[in-house]
């Protein structure tokens, strides 16, 4: 008798679908009547396939069986694995057709276009903020329990997501698994890197629609909003004074603790700023890497050149309010205003 006679055929009653293996069959009516015969012991979930399941388990096991050969980051499922692998062929396979971007994930992507719609669908029950990515969404919630599960051994920082905790740790462990293949440098987050990858490229898709700047990053971009917005949202609660950016507010901080941590190693002068450090260092180097084109004086410091520079241009942004006189220089103002006051004592 033929093989196809005594193949037997199974079709689904309610959408039609066939099949001619029983057990394929079996699997795809669970579509139909929701039925997920494999549970999880460790957390109860439960699934329609015995693969789904077994997939599921390295949640548990913590098992991260796809390995990338070029930096050595493991994953838990083949398509992240696939994902990674983008970051560095560069390959960036959905494209957004309102505003030409590209994503190396579908995930990214999705997330994206809600950037357009204006779309928020995961809204928080406690204070109906509501979020474009999951991954926003289940941040947020943790706010509001205060839970922050993932605590470092060396320094005892904790983190709410797993994924934040261990990139944290790299900060201890000095890795940088993110290498540019053009010029060598090696990054601690992808982020990191991609960014850098634009140094090469030239590309940069934040735009400011204000003014027309473009910028390579995104949170360069958004720190330059409160150039427009006036925001600043770092507040010193010692003496009310308000920045616009962290790295700044985290140097005035040391006005009211004291705190000098740069340290110059020939003559002992300590410093609150890292500016101020490297400005005086050329001190001792004797390097001036200001100079002036027009006449060829070097300076040490970016004010002492910009100040030189009114030697040729003829800028004079000082003025005496009593007799209307410009001056170049602060300090020529101060020396008239000290003769006018001179010259009114003897009158």
């Amino acid at each position: 008798m033929d093989s196809l006679t005594l193949q037997r055929n199974y079709q689904c009653d309610q959408c039609g679908k066939s099949f001619s293996d029983s057990d394929v069959y079996k699997r795809h009516l669970r579509i139909h009547t929701g039925e997920k015969p494999h549970q999880c012991d460790h957390c109860k979930r439960a699934f329609g396939r015995l693969s789904s399941y077994k997939r599921h388990l390295r949640v548990h096991t913590g098992e991260k069986p796809f390995q990338c050969e070029q930096c050595g980051d493991s994953f838990t499922w083949l398509s992240s694995y696939k994902d990674h692998q983008r970051s560095h062929t560069g390959e960036k396979p959905y494209q957004c057709d309102q505003c030409g971007n590209s994503f190396t994930r579908l995930s990214s992507y999705k997330d994206h276009q809600r950037v357009h719609t204006g779309e928020k669908p995961y809204q928080c029950d406690q204070c109906e903020k509501a979020f474009s990515r999951l991954s926003d969404y289940k941040r947020h919630q943790l706010n509001h329990t205060g839970e922050k599960p993932h605590q470092c051994e060396q320094c005892e920082k904790s983190f709410c997501l797993l994924g934040d905790y261990k990139r944290h740790l790299r900060i201890h462990t000095g890795e940088k698994p993110y290498q540019c293949e053009q010029c060598g440098n090696s990054f601690t987050l992808l982020s990191s890197y991609k960014d850098h990858q634009r140094v090469h490229t030239g590309e940069k898709p934040y735009r400011c629609e204000q003014c027309g700047k473009s910028f390579s990053s995104l949170s360069y971009y958004k720190r330059h909003l409160r150039v427009h917005t006036g925001e600043k949202p770092y507040h010193c609660e010692q003496c009310g004074k308000s920045f616009r950016l962290l790295n700044v507010y985290k140097i005035h901080l040391r006005v009211h603790t004291g705190e000098k941590p740069y340290c110059c190693e020939l003559c002992g002068k300590s410093f609150s700023c890292p500016n101020y450090y490297k400005t005086h260092l050329r001190i001792h180097t004797g390097e001036k890497p200001f100079r002036c084109e027009q006449c060829g004086k070097s300076f040490r410091v970016s004010s002492e050149y910009k100040t030189h520079l009114r030697v040729h241009t003829g800028e004079k942004p000082y003025w005496c309010s009593r007799c209307k006189r410009l001056f170049a220089w602060a300090k020529s103002l101060k020396v008239h205003r000290c003769v006018a006051v001179e010259e009114e004592s003897f009158d």
